[in-house]
C-alpha cells in the first residue's frame, strides 16, 4: 500500500454496473486516486468501462484484490458478493470502499469486522447520502446547536420501479438479502442514526403490495433511541413519483430536506426557525441545482481518511447497526431472507 500521502492511490473496481460507473466517474475527478483495473461478470459492461477509463480488464475479481499494484478496492457488486470480496481484499492489505449495505445480513458483516480488526486497512461503507449537499448543510445546522435538542425524524424514500423490476437481482433474496427495506430503506436508517444516535427499540412492518416477487416492496419503521428520540420512516418501490423527504425536528425549529436531484427533483433544504412568540417561523432555504456530487465528495473523504488516523465517516459498525435493524424488521414481518 502507498504510505506516501503525495502518491496517487491506485484503485481496482469490482462491479461495473450503474453504481460502479458512478464510482468510476467520481474517480476521474479525484486528484489522489486513479482507476487502473476493473472486473465484472458481464463482459460487455467491463469493456465499456475500460474503454471509457483506460482501466485494465481483469477476468476475475480475486486477481484485483491480490494485485500488488492496487492500493484501494471498490466493491460495487450485487449484495451476495460484497462481504466475501471485502474480506479477501482486507486479507490482501487493501483499503476498501464497499457499497451499502456491505452484506446481505449482520452475520455476514460480523465476519468482515473481525478481519478488519486484525489488519491496519480501512473499510468505508458507501452510504453516499451523507454526502449530499442538503445533508451536509443539515449536519452543520444540527451541530451548531441552532435547532436545539433533537426530538424526532420523519422520512420517506421511494421510487416506482420499472417494467420487469420483479425479475431484477434486487427481487432475488439470495442475491439481495431483501427488498426495498435493505435497498433504499437502509439509507433512511443510516441517516436517522447519524442524527439521533443508536437505536434501542425497533418496531416495523415489511410487506409486498404490488410487485410479484418474494421480497418486500414497502417497509414502515418506528425506531426509538434510549432517550426516546424517534425515527418514523417509510421506504417504498410503489412510489409512483420518485420521492425523497427527510425532516428533522428540534425543540427550536425544523429542517425539511427534499429531492436528491435528477428524477427525485431539485435538492433543497428549508430551515424553519421557531420564534420566542411561536406562530409562523422564520424561514430560510438553500437549493442545490446541478449534478449530484455526493459520490465525488465521499470518495475524496475516504482517500483523505486513508492518509490519516481518523475513523471512516461511514464505517462498518454503522452498517452493522443498520443491518441489524433491517433483520429485526424482517423477523417481525415473517420474512426469512437468510434461509
Amino acid at each position: 500500500m502507498n504510505e506516501n500521502k503525495d502518491k496517487i492511490l491506485n484503485v481496482g473496481l469490482i462491479g461495473c454496473g450503474l453504481i460502479g460507473q458512478k464510482r468510476a466517474k467520481a474517480l476521474s475527478k479525484c486528484k489522489i486516486g486513479k482507476l487502473i483495473a476493473c472486473a465484472d461478470i458481464n463482459s460487455n459492461r467491463v469493456k465499456i468501462l475500460s474503454n471509457n477509463t483506460g482501466a485494465k480488464i481483469y477476468d476475475n475479481w480475486s486477481k484485483i484484490v491480490s494485485s500488488k499494484e492496487i492500493d484501494v478496492v471498490i466493491v460495487a457488486t450485487t449484495h451476495d458478493s460484497l462481504a466475501e470480496i471485502t474480506k479477501s481484499a482486507v486479507k490482501h492489505k487493501k483499503h476498501v470502499l464497499v457499497e451499502k449495505p456491505a452484506a446481505r445480513n449482520a452475520s455476514e458483516l460480523n465476519s468482515v469486522i473481525s478481519i478488519v480488526k486484525e489488519n491496519s486497512t480501512k473499510v468505508h461503507v458507501g452510504f453516499n447520502h451523507r454526502y449530499h449537499r442538503s445533508l451536509i448543510k443539515a449536519r452543520e445546522i444540527v451541530d451548531s446547536g441552532e435547532l436545539g435538542e433533537l426530538m424526532f425524524v420523519r422520512a420517506r424514500y421511494g421510487h416506482g420501479g420499472r417494467v420487469g423490476y420483479e425479475n431484477e437481482w434486487r427481487a432475488n433474496p439470495k442475491l439481495s438479502g431483501g427488498g426495498e427495506l435493505i435497498d433504499q430503506g437502509i439509507h433512511l436508517i443510516d441517516l436517522s442514526r447519524w442524527f439521533l444516535g443508536d437505536i434501542q427499540n425497533i418496531e416495523g412492518f415489511a410487506t409486498n403490495y404490488f410487485w410479484d416477487m418474494p421480497v418486500e416492496d414497502n417497509a414502515y419503521m418506528l425506531l426509538k433511541s434510549k432517550e426516546n428520540k424517534v425515527a418514523f420512516l417509510h421506504a417504498s418501490c410503489t412510489e409512483w413519483k420518485n420521492l425523497f423527504s427527510f425532516e428533522i425536528y428540534g425543540k427550536w425549529g425544523k429542517l425539511d430536506l427534499s429531492g436528491l436531484g435528477g428524477s427525485y427533483g431539485l435538492e433543497r433544504i428549508t430551515y424553519y426557525k421557531m420564534l420566542p412568540e411561536m406562530g409562523p417561523p422564520d424561514t430560510a432555504s438553500w437549493e442545490y441545482p446541478g449534478n449530484d456530487n455526493s459520490w465525488e465528495l465521499e470518495i475524496n473523504d475516504f482517500f483523505k481518511n486513508i492518509n490519516s488516523n481518523q475513523k471512516s465517516n461511514s464505517n462498518l459498525e454503522d452498517a452493522y447497526a443498520s443491518l441489524s435493524i433491517v433483520e429485526n424488521i424482517y423477523k417481525i414481518s415473517g420474512y426469512d431472507h437468510n434461509s
